[in-house]
């Protein structure tokens, strides 16, 4: 029986690919290579590209292949883009859910792993973090996240699907061997926009605000290296495999570091001084969010690997020295 990775091109999901192939998994791999690479895909998996909106495409896929579960990254995931263009994120990430449940439903495949989000919190009245903190998202990503969460609790009660939600902070790092790592275009992401500086493609980095209530008056927030992410996956998979009931776990460090920091650890890492400088705050960024994972760490057996930050800038750097372009190298 086989996984099956939707949305296995993008960043966190090559990186599952990669833990499952070497965890020994037969693993399917779905993209429609629209933010995805086809580059990224490790090729011992079986690639299909399609696009979850497709039913027939699904379908054809479920019939070929004997699916034992499913784990899904497939969804569009910028913040501003999703307040700019709210419709597309409800036509991707909630229709696009809407037909996968379909098809999973009609081919008698139960179990699902989710890609959900922190954003799914809002503004959060307490640091940690905890999974049963209320959930007012403050943009339309979050939204349709919290929306697909929602989404997979009702077919569960209707279809006996089971699932687990994995609401994440701020994925970075790239696979210890270089060979995959971060590619988006635009880039969004804090760590590699600060080693676009001595990478040569800015000149300076943006630190959008030095006013909030944190020490050093910049933004605080959980980084995880996306291995330790693509682990989590695996032990929530075999958490459902193995009778678990739906559940919802964070997954994050569980310690914050501020935006100066970040920038500190990269000049160390890079021996470049990497200019800052300081804008104006952004509409609707909360001054922490750090995530308590001591669920995650106690019923999924979880322990996250790469925490310390001088460990993720280092394996990001390895990847941007080596792909500058990225996948386009």
């Amino acid at each position: 029986m086989a996984i099956l990775v939707l949305g296995g091109a993008g960043y966190i999901g090559s990186h599952t690919v990669y833990e499952l192939i070497e965890a020994g998994r037969d693993v399917v791999v779905a993209d429609n290579l629209l933010t995805g690479f086809r580059e990224a895909v490790h090729p011992k998996a079986r690639f299909y590209q399609l696009d979850i909106r497709d039913r027939g495409a699904l379908d054809t896929l479920f019939q070929a292949e004997q699916i034992d579960g499913v784990i899904h990254f497939a969804a569009s995931s910028q913040v501003g883009e999703s307040m700019s263009n709210p419709l597309k994120y409800y036509d991707n990430n909630l229709y696009g859910t809407m037909v996968l449940l379909q098809a999973m439903t009609a081919h008698g495949v139960d179990k699902i792993v989710f890609s959900s989000t922190a954003a799914t919190y809002g503004e959060p009245e307490r640091v940690p973090i905890l999974e049963d903190d209320r959930t007012v998202p403050t943009n339309c990503y979050g939204e349709t996240k919290l929306s697909m969460e929602r989404m997979m609790s009702w077919t569960s009660r209707a279809h006996g699907l089971r699932y687990v939600a994995l609401r994440y902070f701020n994925a970075c790092g790239a696979h210890p061997s270089g060979t995959i790592g971060e590619a988006h275009d635009p880039e969004t992401h804090l760590i590699p926009l600060i080693l676009q500086v001595p990478g040569g493609k800015r000149e300076k980095i943006s630190i959008f605000g030095d006013d909030y209530s944190t020490p050093d008056g910049t933004c605080i927030r959980d980084y995880i290296h996306v291995t330790d992410l693509a682990q989590a996956h695996i032990l929530a998979l075999d958490y459902l495999l193995h009778g678990g009931e739906n559940n919802v776990f964070n997954l994050g460090n569980g310690v914050g570091f501020s935006v100066k920091q970040v920038i500190d650890v990269a000049r160390k890492v890079t021996g470049h001084p990497i200019p800052a400088e300081i804008c104006p705050r952004r509409a609707g960024d909360p001054a922490q969010l750090v995530a308590s994972s001591e669920k995650a760490k106690s019923v999924l057996g979880w322990k996250p690997e790469y925490d310390s930050l001088e460990t993720i800038v280092s394996s990001a750097w390895n990847w941007h020295k080596s792909h500058p372009n990225g996948y386009n190298t």
